[in-house]
Protein backbone atom coordinates (compact mmCIF):
# COMPACT_ATOMS: atom_id res chain seq x y z
CA UNK A 1 0.00 0.00 0.00
CA UNK A 2 3.02 2.46 0.85
CA UNK A 3 4.63 1.50 -2.31
CA UNK A 4 0.94 2.37 -4.37
CA UNK A 5 0.69 5.61 -2.15
CA UNK A 6 4.68 6.59 -3.32
CA UNK A 7 3.48 5.63 -7.09
CA UNK A 8 0.85 8.09 -6.90
CA UNK A 9 2.87 10.75 -5.02
CA UNK A 10 5.29 10.95 -7.45
CA UNK A 11 3.01 11.33 -10.24
CA UNK A 12 2.48 14.94 -9.14
CA UNK A 13 5.99 16.05 -9.72
CA UNK A 14 6.42 16.94 -5.91
CA UNK A 15 9.90 19.18 -6.29
CA UNK A 16 8.57 21.09 -9.27
CA UNK A 17 5.61 21.52 -7.74
CA UNK A 18 6.70 22.66 -4.57
CA UNK A 19 8.38 25.52 -6.83
CA UNK A 20 5.39 26.36 -8.13
CA UNK A 21 3.45 26.60 -4.62
CA UNK A 22 6.10 28.86 -3.25
CA UNK A 23 5.90 31.54 -6.37
CA UNK A 24 2.19 31.22 -5.80
CA UNK A 25 2.50 32.28 -1.99
CA UNK A 26 5.05 35.08 -2.63
CA UNK A 27 2.20 36.22 -4.99
CA UNK A 28 -0.18 36.38 -2.01
CA UNK A 29 2.05 38.03 0.19
CA UNK A 30 2.86 40.89 -2.70
CA UNK A 31 -0.43 41.91 -3.22
CA UNK A 32 -1.24 42.86 -0.03
CA UNK A 33 0.55 45.54 2.54
CA UNK A 34 0.61 43.10 5.23
CA UNK A 35 -0.49 39.38 6.24
CA UNK A 36 -2.58 38.07 2.98
CA UNK A 37 -6.33 36.54 4.97
CA UNK A 38 -5.20 33.22 6.02
CA UNK A 39 -8.31 31.32 4.80
CA UNK A 40 -8.35 32.57 1.76
CA UNK A 41 -4.47 31.84 0.99
CA UNK A 42 -4.64 28.50 2.05
CA UNK A 43 -7.90 27.16 0.15
CA UNK A 44 -6.01 29.68 -2.98
CA UNK A 45 -2.50 27.42 -2.03
CA UNK A 46 -4.48 24.19 -2.16
CA UNK A 47 -6.51 24.38 -5.11
CA UNK A 48 -3.55 26.16 -7.05
CA UNK A 49 -1.37 22.97 -5.81
CA UNK A 50 -3.92 20.23 -6.48
CA UNK A 51 -4.47 21.59 -10.35
CA UNK A 52 0.00 21.78 -10.58
CA UNK A 53 -0.32 18.26 -9.43
CA UNK A 54 -3.16 17.31 -11.95
CA UNK A 55 -1.41 18.91 -14.80
CA UNK A 56 1.89 17.06 -13.67
CA UNK A 57 -0.20 13.51 -14.08
CA UNK A 58 -1.18 14.46 -17.31
CA UNK A 59 2.14 15.01 -18.58
CA UNK A 60 3.34 11.59 -17.14
CA UNK A 61 0.00 10.17 -18.90
CA UNK A 62 0.87 11.81 -22.00
CA UNK A 63 4.38 11.45 -22.04
CA UNK A 64 4.64 7.57 -21.37
CA UNK A 65 6.02 6.78 -24.45
CA UNK A 66 9.16 8.97 -24.37
CA UNK A 67 9.10 8.22 -20.41
CA UNK A 68 10.64 5.02 -21.42
CA UNK A 69 13.00 6.18 -24.03
CA UNK A 70 14.69 8.30 -21.45
CA UNK A 71 17.11 7.70 -18.54
CA UNK A 72 15.87 11.05 -16.75
CA UNK A 73 12.26 9.49 -17.31
CA UNK A 74 12.83 5.46 -17.18
CA UNK A 75 11.68 4.95 -13.38
CA UNK A 76 8.39 7.41 -13.53
CA UNK A 77 5.28 4.52 -12.37
CA UNK A 78 3.57 4.69 -16.05
CA UNK A 79 6.96 3.59 -17.79
CA UNK A 80 8.11 0.78 -15.51
CA UNK A 81 4.45 -0.40 -15.49
CA UNK A 82 3.49 0.32 -11.98
CA UNK A 83 0.59 2.52 -12.44
CA UNK A 84 -1.79 1.56 -15.55
CA UNK A 85 -3.30 4.41 -17.65
CA UNK A 86 -6.69 4.24 -16.54
CA UNK A 87 -5.43 5.10 -12.85
CA UNK A 88 -3.29 7.87 -13.72
CA UNK A 89 -6.02 9.39 -15.56
CA UNK A 90 -8.51 9.09 -12.96
CA UNK A 91 -6.13 10.44 -10.33
CA UNK A 92 -5.29 13.68 -12.48
CA UNK A 93 -9.27 13.85 -12.96
CA UNK A 94 -9.97 13.63 -9.58
CA UNK A 95 -6.81 16.60 -8.56
CA UNK A 96 -8.60 19.12 -11.54
CA UNK A 97 -12.03 18.97 -10.12
CA UNK A 98 -11.02 19.04 -6.58
CA UNK A 99 -9.02 22.33 -7.38
CA UNK A 100 -11.47 24.12 -9.55
CA UNK A 101 -14.30 22.92 -6.59
CA UNK A 102 -12.23 24.49 -3.90
CA UNK A 103 -11.08 27.60 -6.00
CA UNK A 104 -14.52 28.11 -7.42
CA UNK A 105 -16.21 27.77 -3.73
CA UNK A 106 -13.71 29.30 -1.72
CA UNK A 107 -11.52 31.62 -3.53
CA UNK A 108 -12.62 33.21 -6.14
CA UNK A 109 -14.03 32.52 -10.15
CA UNK A 110 -10.83 34.73 -11.69
CA UNK A 111 -8.38 32.30 -9.59
CA UNK A 112 -10.31 29.41 -10.87
CA UNK A 113 -10.16 30.37 -14.09
CA UNK A 114 -6.96 31.55 -14.71
CA UNK A 115 -5.80 28.36 -12.74
CA UNK A 116 -7.80 26.09 -15.04
CA UNK A 117 -6.34 28.09 -18.55
CA UNK A 118 -2.50 27.32 -16.79
CA UNK A 119 -3.41 23.53 -16.15
CA UNK A 120 -4.54 23.16 -19.88
CA UNK A 121 -1.98 25.36 -21.27
CA UNK A 122 0.95 23.12 -19.34
CA UNK A 123 -1.06 19.68 -19.60
CA UNK A 124 -2.43 19.98 -22.95
CA UNK A 125 -1.06 22.66 -25.05
CA UNK A 126 2.73 22.23 -23.92
CA UNK A 127 2.68 18.23 -23.18
CA UNK A 128 0.26 17.64 -25.23
CA UNK A 129 1.46 19.74 -28.60
CA UNK A 130 3.98 21.94 -28.10
CA UNK A 131 6.42 19.77 -26.78
CA UNK A 132 6.58 17.41 -30.03
CA UNK A 133 5.92 20.52 -33.01
CA UNK A 134 8.92 22.99 -32.43
CA UNK A 135 12.15 23.08 -30.81
CA UNK A 136 10.70 26.86 -29.24
CA UNK A 137 8.45 24.57 -27.22
CA UNK A 138 9.62 25.58 -23.96
CA UNK A 139 9.31 29.54 -24.80
CA UNK A 140 6.29 29.33 -26.40
CA UNK A 141 4.37 27.14 -23.46
CA UNK A 142 6.68 28.79 -20.70
CA UNK A 143 3.90 31.26 -20.21
CA UNK A 144 1.96 28.39 -18.57
CA UNK A 145 4.28 27.28 -16.52
CA UNK A 146 4.59 31.40 -15.19
CA UNK A 147 1.52 32.34 -14.22
CA UNK A 148 1.11 31.02 -10.43
CA UNK A 149 2.70 34.24 -8.64
CA UNK A 150 -0.55 35.65 -10.90
CA UNK A 151 -2.77 32.98 -9.28
CA UNK A 152 -1.64 33.59 -5.94
CA UNK A 153 -2.07 37.83 -6.47
CA UNK A 154 -5.79 36.79 -7.67
CA UNK A 155 -6.32 34.21 -5.47
CA UNK A 156 -5.90 37.60 -2.28
CA UNK A 157 -7.74 40.88 -4.49
CA UNK A 158 -9.78 38.37 -6.97
CA UNK A 159 -7.64 41.04 -9.63
CA UNK A 160 -5.21 40.45 -12.39
CA UNK A 161 -2.32 44.08 -11.14
CA UNK A 162 0.86 44.87 -13.38
CA UNK A 163 2.83 44.05 -10.61
CA UNK A 164 1.58 39.94 -10.31
CA UNK A 165 2.14 40.16 -14.68
CA UNK A 166 5.67 41.39 -13.91
CA UNK A 167 6.52 38.39 -11.52
CA UNK A 168 4.77 36.18 -14.51
CA UNK A 169 7.42 38.05 -16.44
CA UNK A 170 10.21 37.13 -14.32
CA UNK A 171 9.28 33.32 -14.36
CA UNK A 172 8.95 33.05 -17.86
CA UNK A 173 12.11 34.59 -19.44
CA UNK A 174 13.82 32.60 -17.02
CA UNK A 175 12.11 29.33 -18.19
CA UNK A 176 14.34 29.09 -20.94
CA UNK A 177 17.70 29.53 -20.00
CA UNK A 178 16.64 26.87 -16.83
CA UNK A 179 15.14 24.37 -19.25
CA UNK A 180 17.69 24.46 -21.98
CA UNK A 181 20.66 23.74 -19.38
CA UNK A 182 19.15 20.18 -18.90
CA UNK A 183 17.92 20.18 -22.41
CA UNK A 184 22.34 20.37 -23.45
CA UNK A 185 23.17 17.50 -20.75
CA UNK A 186 20.11 15.33 -21.42
CA UNK A 187 20.35 16.14 -25.61
CA UNK A 188 20.54 12.40 -26.15
CA UNK A 189 17.79 11.29 -24.57
CA UNK A 190 15.58 13.97 -26.45
CA UNK A 191 16.91 13.08 -29.65
CA UNK A 192 16.11 9.12 -29.04
CA UNK A 193 12.57 10.19 -28.06
CA UNK A 194 11.88 12.25 -31.23
CA UNK A 195 11.79 15.75 -29.02
CA UNK A 196 12.97 18.47 -31.23
CA UNK A 197 14.69 20.23 -28.03
CA UNK A 198 16.77 22.96 -29.00
CA UNK A 199 20.05 21.26 -28.54
CA UNK A 200 18.91 18.47 -30.63
CA UNK A 201 17.46 20.81 -33.58
CA UNK A 202 19.94 23.53 -33.62
CA UNK A 203 22.70 21.74 -31.74
CA UNK A 204 24.62 22.80 -28.54
CA UNK A 205 26.82 25.76 -29.25
CA UNK A 206 23.28 27.70 -30.67
CA UNK A 207 21.86 26.91 -27.69
CA UNK A 208 24.58 27.91 -25.16
CA UNK A 209 24.37 31.06 -26.90
CA UNK A 210 20.45 31.30 -26.48
CA UNK A 211 20.86 30.54 -23.23
CA UNK A 212 23.65 33.63 -22.63
CA UNK A 213 21.16 35.43 -24.07
CA UNK A 214 18.54 34.80 -22.33
CA UNK A 215 19.44 35.15 -19.06
CA UNK A 216 21.06 38.55 -20.10
CA UNK A 217 17.22 39.54 -20.83
CA UNK A 218 16.91 37.36 -17.44
CA UNK A 219 18.93 39.85 -15.71
CA UNK A 220 17.55 42.75 -17.08
CA UNK A 221 13.75 42.03 -16.13
CA UNK A 222 14.16 41.18 -12.57
CA UNK A 223 15.12 45.24 -11.78
CA UNK A 224 11.57 46.10 -13.18
CA UNK A 225 10.36 45.51 -9.54
CA UNK A 226 13.07 48.17 -8.51
CA UNK A 227 12.19 50.20 -11.21
CA UNK A 228 8.42 50.41 -11.27
CA UNK A 229 8.72 51.02 -7.13
CA UNK A 230 7.09 47.32 -6.51
CA UNK A 231 10.88 46.68 -4.44
CA UNK A 232 13.01 48.45 -2.67
CA UNK A 233 17.45 48.90 -2.79
CA UNK A 234 17.35 45.38 -0.62
CA UNK A 235 15.65 43.20 -3.39
CA UNK A 236 17.72 45.55 -6.33
CA UNK A 237 20.77 44.29 -4.58
CA UNK A 238 20.11 40.45 -4.19
CA UNK A 239 18.73 40.88 -7.88
CA UNK A 240 22.21 42.35 -9.10
CA UNK A 241 23.93 39.45 -7.17
CA UNK A 242 21.86 36.72 -7.87
CA UNK A 243 21.45 38.09 -11.97
CA UNK A 244 25.53 38.28 -11.84
CA UNK A 245 26.42 34.51 -11.00
CA UNK A 246 23.78 33.65 -13.27
CA UNK A 247 25.51 35.40 -15.94
CA UNK A 248 29.08 34.23 -15.18
CA UNK A 249 27.44 30.77 -15.41
CA UNK A 250 25.55 31.01 -18.52
CA UNK A 251 29.15 32.73 -20.26
CA UNK A 252 31.20 29.63 -18.58
CA UNK A 253 28.99 27.38 -20.34
CA UNK A 254 29.86 28.69 -23.50
CA UNK A 255 33.11 26.76 -22.81
CA UNK A 256 32.17 24.94 -19.73
CA UNK A 257 34.60 22.91 -18.00
CA UNK A 258 32.87 19.08 -18.38
CA UNK A 259 30.12 17.69 -19.65
CA UNK A 260 28.51 18.12 -16.51
CA UNK A 261 28.69 22.08 -15.93
CA UNK A 262 25.26 22.24 -18.18
CA UNK A 263 23.74 20.06 -14.89
CA UNK A 264 25.36 22.82 -12.55
CA UNK A 265 24.11 26.05 -14.49
CA UNK A 266 20.41 23.88 -14.00
CA UNK A 267 20.41 23.75 -10.67
CA UNK A 268 21.72 26.67 -9.81
CA UNK A 269 18.71 28.34 -12.12
CA UNK A 270 16.50 26.40 -9.38
CA UNK A 271 18.15 28.08 -6.45
CA UNK A 272 18.23 31.53 -8.08
CA UNK A 273 14.61 31.18 -8.68
CA UNK A 274 13.96 30.63 -5.36
CA UNK A 275 16.03 32.91 -4.05
CA UNK A 276 14.75 35.62 -6.28
CA UNK A 277 11.73 35.15 -5.03
CA UNK A 278 12.56 34.94 -1.42
CA UNK A 279 14.06 38.25 -0.93
CA UNK A 280 11.31 39.85 -3.22
CA UNK A 281 9.39 39.08 -0.06
CA UNK A 282 11.71 39.80 2.07
CA UNK A 283 11.88 43.15 0.89
CA UNK A 284 8.25 43.69 0.49
CA UNK A 285 7.18 42.26 3.62
CA UNK A 286 9.37 41.62 6.51
CA UNK A 287 12.02 44.61 5.99
CA UNK A 288 9.04 47.58 6.70
CA UNK A 289 8.48 45.80 9.93
CA UNK A 290 12.76 45.56 10.86
CA UNK A 291 12.96 49.48 10.22
CA UNK A 292 13.18 51.33 13.61
CA UNK A 293 9.87 53.18 14.64
CA UNK A 294 10.25 57.06 14.22
CA UNK A 295 11.25 59.42 16.55
CA UNK A 296 8.63 60.91 19.35
CA UNK A 297 8.20 64.31 18.89
CA UNK A 298 7.82 65.86 22.42
CA UNK A 299 4.96 68.84 22.20
CA UNK A 300 5.98 71.04 25.10
CA UNK A 301 2.76 72.31 26.92
CA UNK A 302 2.21 75.66 28.75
Amino acid sequence: MASIAHEYWSLTKPRVVALIVFTALVGMFLAVPGLPPLRQAAFGLLGIWLAAASAAAINHLIDQRIDKLMARTAHRPLATGALRPAQVLAFAVFLGAASMAILIALVNPLTAGLTFASLIGYAIVYTGYLKRATPQNIVIGGIAGAAPPALGWAAITGTLDPHALLLVLIIFVWTPPHFWALAIFRRDDYARALIPMLPVTHGVVYTRWQILFYTVLLVLVTLLPWVTGMSGLFYLGSAVVLGAVFLWYAWKLLDPPDEFFAMRVFNYSVVYLMALFAFLLVDHWLLPWLQPPPLMEFQRVG
